[in-house]
């Protein structure tokens, strides 16, 4: 991961505000960050930009995901969430 935005986006995903967000957001970034498109990588830039209480309730199925999130990066993160986290 030698791209400056990559190393940036690895960062915040780590350290977004909620220590549950902290542990989703940094294990997806850490599994899949460096794989993603440079679409899928705007799409996820975006994401870490909305607030953290939304994101979290959005990806646990919570609350509805807004459509114009509603996309391959947020599957991915409800897929690891439910598939991959809960395992670690």
């Amino acid at each position: 991961m030698n791209s400056p935005k990559l190393k940036r986006l690895m960062h915040r995903a780590h350290y977004m505000g909620s220590n549950e967000n902290d542990i989703l957001f940094g294990g997806f970034a850490e599994r899949y960050l460096a794989s993603l498109s440079p679409l899928q990588v705007e799409r996820f830039e975006t994401l870490l930009a909305e607030n953290d209480t939304d994101l979290f309730n959005w990806i646990t199925g919570k609350q509805p995901i807004p459509p114009e999130l509603d996309h391959d990066v947020m599957a991915m993160l409800q897929n690891f969430v439910q598939n991959e986290a809960a395992r670690t």
